[in-house]
């Protein structure tokens, strides 16, 4: 209730400071103990072989290093993913690199996996209070020599402590990242990725973070190559380098662009992955998500679980309870009795 309140004295400093000072406020504020509702029951799911206490998310990239992640699950998330964390810290891409694009309810993003590297998070990770799902978010350093091994080493390290390690081949904000998406390219970081997370045993399961850039041919390899493979869920999608219509002056930034430009895209390829998979693996939706019922649209057209970024910066950290309660209603509402019940009943 206060964020209106807050709203303009964040939005008065740049984007990127605003978004440091809220993950401080966020982390001394879970040093409080005080946490929010996960839900009723109905929102209980067991997806890709774990248990989700609801199927609201926060994505990746909210809380890069682990900073955060007791206030996150305090706000009601079911599941948290940090990251994107690479072997090595580095620090991203020149500033400015981060922009609120206010009047379409979007950002712009060329952040470039900036991050103190995956050995300083994990620590952070270890002693959070795990009050649903963590998920690490990994990714290859921009000058690595071998991506691949990056990747390997990243999912190894990872692997120890989250309950899902998630490959990121899908930023726009790395030189030639996406192009491990195609070919023996994505062939290789799967294979690596797959045997670093079973070494010495099988640990936790595996994820797969796609762009909403691609092309059917394309969708189709990935969907072939994540079943041969052993992913346990794809995360469709991240940011796109594409531009609809957009207002703000900020529209010309170079690039990812996330938030509710984004929804249409997203529900698209949504759709795309679940033609291609042909449901039998479980999808994230993420992208323009900003209310229950576009939460609950996603659900119904095949998402198993949902994550959002950016309605935060516009709507504050109460979105996750009024998205949960939303999500009860609907489901009471069409005579769920568990969110996974409505799963793929309206897909396309």
């Amino acid at each position: 209730m206060l964020f209106p309140l807050l709203r303009p004295a964040l939005f008065a400093f740049d984007a990127e400071r605003a978004h440091e000072l809220t993950l401080t406020l966020l982390a001394r504020a879970s040093r409080a103990g005080v946490a929010l509702s996960q839900g009723p029951a109905s929102l209980r799911s067991h997806v890709a072989g774990l248990d989700f206490a609801n199927p609201l998310g926060l994505a990746a990239g909210v809380d890069k290093n682990g900073s955060a992640i007791d206030g996150f699950f305090g706000l009601g998330f079911g599941s948290v993913e940090i990251g994107t964390l690479t072997p090595l810290p580095q620090p991203g891409n020149p500033k400015p690199r981060l922009f609120r694009l206010v009047e379409d309810r979007a950002v712009i993003n060329r952040m470039g996996f900036n991050n103190g590297g995956i050995a300083a998070a994990l620590p952070r990770a270890v002693v959070a209070k795990r009050r649903g799902v963590l998920g690490i978010n990994v990714g290859a350093n921009k000058d690595a020599p071998d991506r691949v091994a990056d990747y390997a080493h990243g999912v190894a390290a990872a692997a120890r402590v989250a309950d899902y390690v998630t490959v990121n081949i899908s930023s726009p904000n790395t030189p030639g990242l996406r192009d491990l998406q195609h070919g023996n390219e994505l062939l290789d970081v799967l294979a690596a990725a797959d045997e670093a997370r079973r070494a010495p045993i099988e640990r936790p399961r595996l994820f797969l973070k796609v762009a909403p850039d691609l092309d059917p041919s394309a969708i189709d390899f990935i969907a072939r190559a994540a079943a041969a493979h052993n992913v346990d869920a794809l995360i469709v999608s991240n940011t796109t380098v594409s531009r609809p219509a957009l207002r703000s002056a900020h529209a010309g930034e170079t690039g990812g662009l996330s938030g509710a430009p984004l929804a249409s895209l997203a529900r698209q390829r949504l759709a795309d992955f679940r033609s291609a998979t042909g449901g039998a693996m479980p999808l994230i939706s993420a992208g323009g998500i900003d209310s229950a019922d576009e939460a609950y649209a996603r659900i119904c057209a095949g998402a198993s679980l949902v994550q959002l970024y950016t309605a935060l910066v516009y709507q504050g950290p109460g979105l996750a309870q009024r998205i949960l309660r939303g999500l009860a209603k609907r489901l009471a509402r069409d005579g769920f009795a568990t969110v996974t019940e409505a799963v793929g009943t309206q897909a396309a």
